[in-house]
């Protein structure tokens, strides 16, 4: 029994480093894949016999040991749309089963993937090198990510439209005394369809501490000249504001025109609102001079010219699709030749109680099982996901010079086992022999 029990043994053993040779082979095929986890051997010991008085060879085999949640190597690539992680988390990817109507059709079945080689197919969508497509979440208008749902990521590439200005803004400084000559200053606007526009503004003081603003928008329709506001600056200005320091505005007086300008107290923003219009119909726009009795804005300090600090509106042109990009938290971001970006969805990071028990798929995937645990879907950088690296990859956690270690182990373990098969066989022909 004790040979035959020999002979059998050593054949498992023979059968267990065949598959420790395999799963090296492997992980030496896969060491430049990107996301590639390396599979260790793991052998375990059957029993047919073993007490105090007597021992029977039983035999050994050898299981894989899988390292899906081991860190892997993360480098630098030249594509920005490359993703790595920097923790335990996965990405979210989609297999697409074929397609209709010109659009991708995909598999129901959530996919994990930690090879993020991703680049825009012809479609737009973010797809890696094995074929996977990026899933996240799609963003609203605001850039908040709609957390309840998941969907391949698709940048679409057509224009930014263009946005009318609202609002404009003017942070400058009136000298004093009484200029011989008005103080001219130039700003600009959009309109509707995002044609910009000149909106000059004249300063001209009427008394000590009191000046007329006069705006004109040359391309207006009906005519050049908006209106004027008078414009009233500290204590002492008529009528006398204690409240405001001197240099800061007090408040609004007479307007003409479509300029018309809400009297505040200290503290409330200094606003001029008028109307133009360039053959879409009247657009509204309000200047904001800072704040009521607030030394930002529009001031009237000792100075020998006009000095313009900041002028900005919040109108935008036209814009044509410039190239999108990734950031740290998740975000992909369009952004356009107007200066704009969007955001239009946030790449979440998925994390498992027990990676290492993932189904292994083609291409470096993985699917969710009973002993990997449900999948936790979260922000980057929070619940112990990881955190994103983008600009990246991460490359296989294989390492060659302890795969050539356990080659060598393995050969030498598989050459002792035909040793143990030869000395059997010669054991068990001796004993046929016997009976000569």
């Amino acid at each position: 029994m004790s040979l035959f029990g020999a002979l059998t043994t050593a054949i498992s053993g023979l059968n267990a480093q065949s598959r420790a040779l395999g799963n090296v082979s492997d992980n030496v095929a896969n060491s430049q894949t990107v996301g590639f986890k390396r599979v260790d051997t793991q052998f375990v010991n059957y029993l047919t016999q073993s007490t105090n008085a007597s021992h029977s060879p039983g035999s050994v085999i050898a299981r894989p040991d899988y390292t899906n949640g081991v860190q892997g190597t993360i480098e630098q690539s030249g594509d920005p749309l490359s993703l790595a992680i920097g923790g335990g988390g996965m990405f979210s990817v989609a297999a697409a089963l074929g397609s209709a109507n010109g659009r991708p059709v995909f598999d129901e079945r959530q996919f994990f993937t930690r090879a993020g080689d991703f680049r825009l197919d012809r479609d737009g969508f973010m797809v890696n090198g094995s074929g996977y497509y990026l899933q996240g979440w799609p963003s609203d208008t605001a850039g908040s990510p709609d957390r309840t749902t998941l969907s391949p990521i698709q940048v679409n590439q057509q224009v930014f439209n263009p946005i009318a200005t609202t609002g404009m803004e003017l942070a400058a400084n009136l000298p004093p005394p009484t200029p011989t000559t008005p103080i001219s200053a130039q700003m600009q606007l959009y309109d509707s369809l995002g044609v910009r526009h000149i909106v000059n503004l004249g300063f001209s003081q009427t008394a000590p501490n009191v000046w007329d603003l006069a705006i004109d928008v040359p391309d207006d329709i009906g005519a050049a000249a908006r209106g004027t506001a008078e414009i009233r600056f500290g204590a002492g200005g008529p009528p006398a504001v204690a409240a405001s320091p001197d240099g800061t505005i007090a408040g609004f007086g007479t307007v003409t025109g479509s300029v018309t300008a809400a009297a505040g107290v200290t503290g409330d923003p200094a606003e001029i609102t008028f109307n133009a219009d360039f053959g879409q119909g009247p657009q509204t726009v309000t200047l904001n001079l800072g704040a009521i009795g607030e030394a930002r804005g529009l001031t009237q300090f000792a100075a020998t010219a006009f000095s313009v600090r900041n002028q900005t509106q919040n109108g935008v042109p036209l814009g044509s699709y410039a190239g999108v990009a990734m950031r740290e938290n998740g975000d992909v971001a369009v952004n356009y030749d107007n200066g704009q970006s969007r955001i239009i969805a946030r790449v979440p990071l998925v994390a498992f109680s027990d990676a290492d028990k993932l189904q292994r798929l083609d291409g470096q995937a993985f699917m969710r099982t009973v002993e990997s645990g449900e999948a936790r879907v979260t922000d980057p950088a929070s619940n112990g996901v990881g955190k994103l690296v983008t600009g990246s990859v991460e490359r296989s956690n294989v390492d060659i010079a302890t795969e050539f270690t356990k080659l060598i182990v393995a050969q030498r373990a598989y050459t002792a086992n035909t040793r143990i098969v030869t000395a059997s066989d010669e054991l068990l022909q001796e004993t046929i022999n016997m009976r000569r």
